[in-house]
């Protein structure tokens, strides 16, 4: 979801219009002073990394400060997971293929049981964005701390340099801790042109404070899979910018072209992009982007994971 795409970035983009209206406004009121900070402080969000490979190797320090602003009065930690009967309650373990699978009726996304290793990414600071902005998946690495999402979740104009992850997050709590990139990885096709066909991103997560906590073995994860063959019975989750609370929608996996999948869903609003597209339950074949920034009021979209999905996931997990 950024401000380059239509569709569901509508809301987004007229929000930054204002944004931009205001820094005006200000310049008028204020002078130029104020507006050069104010300007500062959005570009401070963005990085260049090295674009060439799509590559972010993020700052430890500034990563620790980013984690520091979503626990200062934006999320809370918890010692424990939730056990109010709402927690995650083994979803993933159902085989939608040969378990009685059925879509949802209506076909119409609808509140979800928080999943461990699916939740928010926050971007804390003056980036003209909600507390949390899209979603992410915990998928399945050796290193055990990768989450995958939508490129466009993480670079526009620039890698972001102020995100964090919170697995569970429910209800203004994060019961699996708050999670930071270490390196962020997209296509080089994503980063040259933005190329809908390649919305997909790879972060390499750590925990400020625990050092040598592996993601996985915290959350679980999901197991990604390539080349899957279509339709295929799908649910996608995610978290909506509004709510404190995920959404999901069973649906079916079609293929839109060679190289997207279409999701055919309604009520899959802003802050879904990079929320996870499952079959089998638990295994991950999209991610909410793609096409028009992820979808319009009735469809969702994942860039298919195809041999170059294949090739990023791989590069991404032995960095």
């Amino acid at each position: 979801m950024s401000s380059r795409v239509q569709g569901r970035e509508r809301g987004r983009t007229a929000a930054r219009g204002l944004v931009g209206v205001g820094l005006v406004c200000a310049l008028v009121l204020a002078g130029a002073g104020y507006v050069a900070r104010e300007l500062r402080g959005i570009a401070a969000v963005r990085a260049d990394g090295d674009p060439a490979r799509g590559v972010y190797q993020q700052d430890p320090e500034r990563a620790d400060r980013t984690a520091a602003a979503v626990l200062d009065g934006i999320v809370r930690e918890e010692a424990q997971p939730p056990t109010d009967g709402r927690a995650f309650a083994g979803s993933a373990a159902v085989d939608w293929r040969s378990g009685g699978w059925e879509p949802s009726d209506p076909l119409e996304a609808g509140p979800a049981p928080a999943d461990p290793a699916v939740g928010a990414l926050f971007s804390p600071g003056r980036d003209g964005d909600p507390d949390h902005h899209c979603s992410g998946v915990v998928v399945h690495s050796p290193a055990g701390d990768l989450v995958a999402t939508a490129a466009h979740c993480v670079h526009g104009g620039g890698f972001r340099t102020n995100l964090a992850f919170v697995p569970g997050y429910r209800d203004g709590t994060a019961p699996y801790g708050v999670w930071v990139p270490a390196r962020i990885e997209v296509d080089p096709r994503w980063t040259a042109e933005q190329d809908p066909d390649h919305d997909i991103a790879f972060l390499r997560l750590r925990r400020p404070g625990y050092p040598g906590q592996r993601l996985e073995d915290v959350t679980g994860a999901k197991t990604i899979a390539f080349g899957t063959e279509l339709p295929a019975p799908a649910r996608l989750v995610g978290y909506p910018n509004a709510s404190e609370e995920p959404l999901d929608c069973r649906t079916t996996a079609l293929a839109a072209g060679p190289a997207q999948l279409r999701l055919d869903c309604a009520g899959v609003p802003n802050g879904t992009s990079g929320g996870p597209v499952l079959t089998d339950g638990h295994t991950l074949i999209g991610v909410i982007g793609g096409r028009d920034g992820g979808g319009d009021e009735e469809t969702s979209y994942s860039s298919f994971f195809g041999d170059g999905v294949r090739a990023l996931y791989e590069r991404s997990a032995r960095s």
